[in-house]
């Protein structure tokens, strides 16, 4: 992945910091902190000089008396600021990443559908947990060692200046090697980074798709190849992995090795016999217990790329779901409750243009208070037609208006508050029965506006019987009730909305005979005065329709009502004749 300067890691960690500055005061700290944390470092070897020369060699019995106070000082010194500074950039790390799934969670709710159409769910909650956390490792570890082991090093090289500078650039030499070998490891980690994280992807999407699927998978005997694809996924990712840290691996030690070559030449020179007579005994010890100091510091900022870039990868994949376009909601006009009169003029509608239209100039008009019904055999773009009503997805040529006003200069919310939808693929809440009734905007319903709906739906029959009743926990979508039940409760949604317009999406499929009945007696009363439009595949469920559009390869075929279309012989005869020919 090429660096540019709007995507480049630079670019991408500079946003990333942006999410430090509200909690700036305690990033300060922590930086202050870790700042003391890398000057005792450079201290202790500091104070070895002293410690050496003064007590074994001179003998100085004041040295003799301080030292072993300041050490115990400058390790009380080193704890207190080591445990400031990790709770404190713990604490911005865990508040960025706050933030961080919070704005994604939001604009996940904002995304337009057609991006869950090319997106799986797995991926996008490998984004939620996985990247994110790998941003936490880039916003607090990361910074720590930055801060901590470059100031140790800058006052570790400082004092081997001091003391002979000649020796100190001796040991410098191996420099220009390390930086050179830390680049081609950093463009390897941000490569690797990036695959890791599509990986990781995949793994929770097939995990999440045979979880969901469990009961295909065990009666179509799917467990093998479920495996095996699990598998696959598995390996591709430890893989990656082992590469990421193979190069790791192989970075510290190749920068450990040229920097202790470069302090071997620095003994060499310094036990020269003519370089040991200026050399108190302190100061060499000294001298080389801060060369010594300086490789763990190099070891950690080393290694400290693979998390870095680990981290930028991750940020990057974020920024890019942050980043996505939301829903377009340009429209300004407000129209309190609607008529519900709808049209639909010349509406022509594609997923993707090269595949061609799905609807191809529809045009209907479903009055005020009228029950319209659609059929027609599968994909022949029904649903797909009520789909651009709520505007899930936008159409591209023609207009639908409500009440005589294009549905583009509405605003989304005032748009969808009219409509109410029963959808075949019944969606609960893991909440308790009445939040899944009073579901969203509707959450401050009474307590009998929410039994009387269930009633109507005829739901209070089996909530009656469940432990807590209203308050009884449905389970992940509801999977603790059975396909009737959780049909109901969809129903009892709509019918505490109340809204002006309703949308079925065949809401009595998976309900039994006796069921079917008493929804259909509530859902008559629930159609009165207001405008209702179903997609039906059961001819006899929609037979009292105003009128009944037959639809075939995106185009309106027949119009009108259910004897009407039958004496045309056309279509909607045909359909009716072939489920009911027994």
């Amino acid at each position: 992945m090429s660096d540019t300067p709007s995507t480049g890691s630079l670019a991408i960690y500079q946003r990333l910091l942006a999410y430090v500055r509200p909690h700036l005061r305690a990033f300060v700290i922590a930086a202050i902190a870790l700042g003391f944390v890398g000057l005792t470092e450079a201290l202790f070897a500091i104070l070895i000089k002293p410690l050496i020369d003064g007590s074994f060699v001179q003998k100085d019995p004041m040295i003799i008396t301080m030292a072993p106070l300041a050490l115990i000082l400058l390790f009380l010194v080193r704890g207190i600021a080591s445990y400031l500074s990790d709770y404190w950039m713990m604490w911005v790390a865990r508040q960025v990443i706050n933030t961080l799934r919070g704005q994604m969670f939001s604009q996940l709710l904002r995304l337009p559908v057609n991006f869950y159409d090319h997106t799986t769910s797995g991926t996008l909650l490998s984004k939620l947990t996985y990247d994110v956390e790998q941003v936490a490792m880039a916003s607090s570890q990361v910074i720590s060692i930055v801060i901590r082991d470059t100031i140790t090093v800058i006052g570790l090289l400082l004092w081997m200046f001091y003391i002979d500078w000649v020796l100190a650039v001796i040991l410098l030499v191996g420099t220009p090697v390390i930086a050179w070998i830390i680049r081609g490891i950093n463009k390897r980690f941000r490569r690797y980074s990036s695959r890791i994280q599509s990986s990781v992807g995949n793994i929770t999407e097939i995990a999440s798709e045979a979880i969901d699927g469990q009961r295909v998978v065990k009666t179509f005997g799917g467990q093998a190849y479920e495996d095996e694809r699990f598998r696959a996924a598995n390996e591709e990712n430890r893989r990656l992995n082992m590469r990421m840290e193979a190069t790791s691996a192989a970075a510290v030690p190749v920068i450990q090795w040229i920097a202790a070559t470069a302090a071997a030449g620095v003994i060499f020179v310094a036990t020269r016999e003519q370089n040991l007579a200026q050399l108190s005994a302190g100061t060499f010890v000294s001298f080389v217990a801060a060369m010594m100091m300086l490789l763990g510091p190099m070891k950690r900022l080393a290694g400290v790329m693979s998390n870095l870039q680990r981290g930028v990868s991750a940020a990057e994949s974020i920024f890019t779901l942050i980043d996505t376009p939301a829903e377009v909601d340009t429209g300004t006009r407000c129209i309190g409750r609607s008529n519900g009169r709808v049209e639909y003029r010349d509406v022509h509608f594609a997923y993707q243009s090269d595949k061609g239209d799905v609807l191809q100039g529809v045009s209907f008009v479903a009055e005020a208070g009228q029950t319209v019904a659609f059929v027609g055999r599968s994909g022949s773009g029904k649903s797909t037609l009520v789909s651009l009503l709520p505007r899930f997805y936008n159409l591209q040529q023609g207009s639908i208006l409500l009440d005589g006003i294009d549905i583009r200069e509405l605003p989304l919310e005032e748009l969808r508050d009219q409509i109410s939808l029963v959808s075949q693929h019944i969606t609960l809440f893991n909440d308790t029965i009445a939040n899944n009734i009073a579901y969203g905007r509707m959450a401050g319903a009474s307590h009998e506006a929410i039994i009387a709906a269930a009633e109507a739906a005829h739901a209070m029959e089996f909530i009656s019987d469940q432990p807590q009743g209203l308050d009884t926990m449905v389970g992940e979508n509801g999977v603790l009730l059975s396909g009737g039940q959780r049909q109901r409760l969809a129903i009892a949604r709509a019918l505490l909305k109340n809204s002006p317009i309703l949308i079925l999406d065949e809401a009595t499929s998976a309900l039994d005979t006796q069921s079917e009945r008493h929804i259909q007696s509530a859902l008559e009363q629930l159609m009165k005065n207001r405008t209702t439009l179903v997609i039906a595949h059961r001819l006899s469920t929609i037979e009292g329709a105003d009128k009944i559009i037959v639809m075939d390869k995106g185009q309106v075929v027949e119009s009108g009502r259910h004897d009407e279309l039958l004496r045309m012989g056309g279509h909607y005869a045909a359909l009716h004749n072939m489920q009911f020919a027994d």
